[in-house]
């Protein structure tokens, strides 16, 4: 693993739920700066430079920024699904190459890119081809939490319907009442990697969603959820999972073990940073 794989470009950042207006307000980076971070870091391969993502807020440790989104929807039986972009054919350096990139997601006027999540070595999975066939249903994983070990064997699709005590669920750390989590994997299917997520229903949502376009659009029924790989050192962080993260203030919040970075589910920021480029096919 490099160095830049472990520590990812600084980058700014723009609270949109917390009472602050986000959007376009990243999008005056100068041109020429970013032509120079994109000449820099895209050959060889694809997808990779300067991005905007929207990302869980990183509020505490050091981790450099967020953990992306994922934009999701429920299907007609209530199970729960990551969107991934569209597929299109791009010219970056004079080569043809396949993107995954909806430019204007649901009409929001956001760019949902799968470079969104190219860092830490996610550029590499086998799921992070831009054609890998997969349903894109969220698939339950060990499990990090004693309700879900009871629902769910591994490999079964997260559903709704699970989810129904979320407005009082709680297991002991931190407040009870704030959301039910549950962990789990995307785009993994017979694959060598796995990409980790993590999915939170939470009234929070409910309420920021009607406040605001991409949330509104990007959630479903209260669900959010996002890549679960730390931005500092590529490590798993758990919402409500360690029994030590009172001692960082982090109880309520999303917190890595590692180093104690700690991320809030319920502030969705939008961030900057270089994202890696994906090796070439």
């Amino acid at each position: 693993m490099s160095d830049s794989d472990k520590y990812p470009a600084d980058s700014g950042r723009r609270r949109f739920v917390k009472g602050v207006v986000g959007g376009a307000a990243l999008a005056g980076v100068g041109t020429t700066g970013a032509a120079a971070i994109n000449s820099a870091t895209v050959s060889p391969g694809a997808g990779g430079g300067p991005t905007q993502a929207y990302a869980i807020e990183n509020t505490a440790g050091p981790a450099p920024r967020g953990m992306p989104v994922i934009p999701i929807e429920i299907d007609s039986e209530g199970y729960i699904k990551g969107l991934w972009p569209e597929v299109q054919t791009i010219t970056q350096g004079g080569v043809e190459a396949q993107v995954a990139q909806t430019d204007d997601f649901k009409g929001t006027g956001v760019t949902y890119s799968q470079a969104w999540f190219q860092y830490c070595g996610v550029q590499a999975y086998e799921g992070m081809a831009p054609d890998f066939e997969s349903d894109n249903y969220f698939r339950a994983d060990s499990g990090g939490y004693d309700w879900q070990r009871d629902a769910y064997s591994v490999g079964d699709r997260l559903n709704i319907e699970d989810f129904g005590d979320y407005e009082t669920w709680g297991n002991g750390i931190g407040r009870s009442g704030l959301g039910k989590p549950a962990t789990g994997t995307w785009r993994s299917e017979d694959t060598e990697d796995t990409m980790p997520i993590q999915v939170l229903r939470s009234t929070r949502i409910e309420e920021a969603a009607q406040e605001n376009d991409f949330l509104a659009a990007a959630t479903d029924q209260g669900v959010i959820a996002w890549l679960n790989k730390c931005t500092h050192f590529c490590c798993v962080p758990g919402y409500k999972q360690a029994a030590d993260a009172a001692k960082f203030n982090a109880e309520d919040g999303v917190y890595c073990q590692c180093h104690q970075s700690v991320y809030d589910p319920f502030s969705i920021v939008q961030t900057l940073f270089t994202a890696l480029p994906r090796p070439e096919e």
